[in-house]
């Protein structure tokens, strides 16, 4: 063998694994993206028509804001239970199974919380609602990665997480447009329908996606002998969706999840009390006004993440060309993100506060819709790069480690959802969003560690990482 063919070899054995994303044409992809795109919207669309609605519903249910807040907090749990269940069993059956097993949830739930006449009652269906739609985010990002190679990831990536948002930047509006000329419970009937119109498109048109043989269904099938009776036939397994939390003793991983909690806190800081800051702050007793404040984070958020994502494949790209298609660092991936850590998230949501405190008016309200906005571009400059680089890592456990990170993430913000109020109440909303700024430095903190020590940090717990020529 020549020293040429020594160098030539690492380029074509990533030649030959390329060969597994070209099982779709760029159309098929891009319908592909689309589904699992609108699959994506709908746990942030439950959530966020339901947030402006939560006066009314308090009073019709006759409880205090606080109490309806426990089902933003109770739903993100069960979405990051369901993102964890999904996420297992689709790495078993696949993702199609996946998707067809929650969209039923998300119409039974719906109808329910609709239905719902006593707290208790619409707290139990709301978790229904959220598990049926929890899918949505960690295999649809796994989806991504099925499809698209390592230099197209990161912008696939992105296009996802700015369709996905789409829920932010239009749901508060529809909610509260629903809430104050109809009813919510009339918004809850919407997302029923929503949920029956997204079984009918999944089971027409999106197709297994998971690279063939990987199935855990598939590798049982090929333990058997080959005149075995069982083998191409259903079987059902009991698996243990919080295994993947075993992902998060890698320390890269479990950093950017860290990383990408902190950053939505300052989300969460913005949204939740919204109804109780800016509306009374500025007066606005509508509930469809105080759903459009929503629209500028949307909207953010929309631009954010498929700039990042493009970014960070030029980025992995110059990586590639300047040490090799063997040499070369997943953590350049993550670089893109180190701007909207540093400044748009903490400094978005501290000046919210200085401005709502000390800032009356419509110029007050406009330099908050401004912060709103600069903060939807902030997390997204960071999510979606997190996201493609923990499957850049392990990808063949991607939908596992999205949602060992989803999962983890939505059980501490569930925890953080019900702190807002007393911590309004007691600090203020100046030390409030002080305290989620400075949350927000943190996770840029361990950011930047990642960065610069990711080989390191992958180096202390072999979890089977992807090697750089099989990503």
């Amino acid at each position: 063998m020549t020293a040429s063919d020594v160098e030539d070899t690492p380029l074509l054995a990533v030649q030959e694994h390329e060969k597994v994303y070209e099982r779709f044409s760029t159309a098929q992809k891009r319908i592909i993206v689309g589904l699992v795109g609108w699959s994506a919207i709908l746990p942030l669309f439950a959530a966020g028509t339901f947030i402006p609605s939560i006066p009314q519903i308090a009073k019709d249910l006759d409880a205090d804001p606080q109490t309806i807040s426990w089902a933003v907090s109770l739903g993100v749990l069960a979405t990051a239970i369901g993102s964890l269940t999904f996420a297992t069993y689709s790495a078993y059956y696949g993702r199609r199974a996946a998707y067809l097993a929650g969209s039923p949830l998300l119409f039974i739930g719906s109808v329910g919380v609709a239905m719902s006449r006593h707290v208790p009652e619409m707290l139990v269906w709301k978790c229904i609602q959220a598990a049926g739609t929890s899918g949505g985010a960690s295999v649809g990002a796994a989806v991504i990665g099925d499809i698209y190679k390592l230099t197209e990831r990161g912008t696939a990536m992105g296009i996802f997480f700015g369709a996905s948002l789409l829920g932010p930047a239009l749901s508060p509006a529809f909610g509260g447009l629903g809430a104050h000329y109809f009813s919510w419970r009339w918004t809850q009937y919407g997302l029923a329908v929503a949920g029956l119109f997204s079984f009918v498109l999944l089971t027409s048109l999106l197709p297994e996606t998971s690279h063939p043989g990987t199935r855990g269904n598939e590798k049982y099938w090929q333990s058997l002998p080959e005149d075995s009776a069982s083998r191409g036939k259903f079987k059902w397994v009991w698996l243990n969706p919080f295994a993947c939390f075993k992902l998060l003793c890698s320390p890269p991983v479990l950093f950017v999840t860290l990383c990408a909690t902190s950053f939505l806190l300052t989300d969460y800081a913005l949204l939740i009390p919204i109804s109780y800051t800016l509306g009374e702050r500025y007066n606005l007793t509508n509930e469809f006004f105080v759903g459009a404040c929503y629209l500028p984070l949307g909207l953010g958020n929309i631009i954010g993440a498929p700039l990042s994502g493009y970014l960070s494949d030029r980025a992995v790209i110059r990586a590639i060309k300047e040490h090799g298609p063997t040499n070369w660092l997943p953590e350049e991936r993550l670089k893109g993100s180190i701007l909207g850590a540093i400044l748009p998230v903490p400094l978005s949501v501290l000046f919210s506060g200085l401005i709502t405190k000390y800032i009356g008016g419509p110029l007050g309200l406009v330099l908050n819709l401004l912060c709103f906005f600069m903060n939807g571009i902030g997390v997204d400059m960071c999510l979606a790069p997190l996201s493609a680089y923990t499957v850049d890592i392990l990808h063949d456990r991607s939908a596992e480690v999205l949602a060992a990170g989803m999962g983890i993430r939505a059980m501490l913000l569930a925890a953080y959802v019900p702190s807002v109020f007393p911590s309004l109440e007691h600090f203020g909303i100046v030390g409030t969003y002080g305290i989620a700024a400075g949350v927000a430095w943190f996770g840029c903190a361990l950011l930047i560690l990642t960065i610069r020590y990711g080989k390191e940090l992958r180096g202390w717990v072999d979890m089977g990482y992807t090697t750089p020529s099989s990503a």
